[in-house]
């Protein structure tokens, strides 16, 4: 019998939501990322790279691992990299909150530096002086990307390859839909890619790609009919905070939302933090705005005018819990209390009516 290869993520679970299903009008399932190793998705596309990268370096003792994200990427790299064996150091920008600082420091990085104002500084700084300098050191330096490399939409096409089994494990045929967010798109690419080869039935699930306002450079895309760089991030949910996808994104979305397949929408930062507070209501669990705005059409009809059809009672709608480490207790009731008004008519005016007890309106 073959051993199974270890790996530095693990299988999450897919469960129904009754209380989501409700509120949507149709069948809700929660694929929750938030019980990876790093807390989201993250581990499985940053650990794949790293797992490929340990295999393909001419001598793996000497491998070092450098990420420049201060973010989820960059505690997923330093998990992986504690799975593997090889040390991680992460260089974040100076305006990286002392939160999330400490949680990769406590995540095992073998040094955490602060440099320059923004990401783009950050990464140069980590490419041109702290990768040089252990080069110098007779290290093997291995540059960890966020999200824009196969090896990485690799390991989040393992998302749709569990989905397959789980479904089946059920009884169950496809999802009609899989919703997820979309930042630089290596999720969105991942979940693409695992459609693609997984036969005629799952080649009808349609991929809906979710941005907030201010941080939607893949929607800004679609709409001028160009690949485009956004001049900078306005929105609060900073982990979608790419200014430009990947060419394979923009690529895979041209595509097949030409056909159909992929279907984008745009939400506001007060829709997303709406989708935070009510999912941490509705299922116990706290996920950051990167987060909520998928969550969030569950929520007032949205499915309804995002998909541009009504939704039925049998439909099965796949949510991709992407998760995060940047919320708190404190920042969910801090929403709650800005944003509790959000959707106020469909819930008849009680902001206190959670877990959701409203039924979309004929399917939504």
């Amino acid at each position: 019998m073959a051993i199974k290869e270890k790996k530095p993520w693990r299988q999450t679970p897919l469960v129904e939501s009754e209380v989501l299903s409700q509120a949507a009008g149709c069948r809700i399932f929660l694929k929750l990322e938030t019980l990876q190793p790093g807390r989201s998705f993250k581990s499985r596309g940053v650990g794949n790279y790293l797992l490929c990268a340990l295999k393909r370096a001419e001598n793996p003792d000497l491998v070092h691992f450098y990420s420049s994200s201060g973010g989820n990427a960059g505690i997923a790299a330093v998990l992986a990299a504690n799975f593997l064996c090889r040390p991680c150091t992460v260089v974040v920008p100076t305006a990286t909150k002392p939160m999330m600082v400490a949680k990769i420091k406590a995540a095992g990085a073998s040094e955490v530096i602060q440099y320059g104002v923004s990401w783009k500084e950050a990464d140069t700084y980590l490419r041109e002086v702290v990768m040089k300098q252990a080069e110098e050191r007779g290290e093997q330096g291995v540059h960890v990307p966020p999200f824009d490399h196969p090896d990485i939409w690799d390991g989040n096409s393992t998302i749709v390859n569990e989905l397959r089994q789980q479904f089946t494990e059920m009884g169950e045929s496809a999802p009609d839909v899989i919703a997820c967010s979309v930042g630089g798109g290596g999720l969105f690419n991942g979940v693409l890619q695992g459609l693609e080869v997984h036969g005629p039935q799952w080649d009808k699930t349609t991929v809906v790609a979710m941005e907030t306002e201010g941080a939607a450079s893949l929607g800004r895309s679609l709409e001028k009919g160009e690949h485009v760089t956004l001049p900078k991030i306005t929105s609060q949910a900073t982990t979608l905070g790419a200014t430009r996808v990947s060419e394979r994104t923009y690529e895979l979305a041209t595509k097949y939302r030409a056909t159909g397949k992929v279907r984008n929408a745009i939400l506001t930062d007060a829709e997303a933090a709406m989708g935070c507070w009510r999912f941490a209501d509705d299922e116990r669990t706290l996920v950051e705005l990167s987060c909520g705005v998928t969550m969030a059409l569950c929520y007032g009809g949205r499915l309804k005018k995002v998909l541009g059809r009504a939704v039925h009672p049998d439909e099965k709608i796949v949510m991709v819990v992407c998760g995060g480490h940047g919320v708190t207790l404190g920042m969910i009731e801090q929403w709650r209390q800005e944003f509790g008004d959000v959707d106020a008519d469909a819930m008849n005016g009680h902001s206190d009516s959670v877990p959701s007890a409203i039924t979309a309106p004929n399917g939504a």
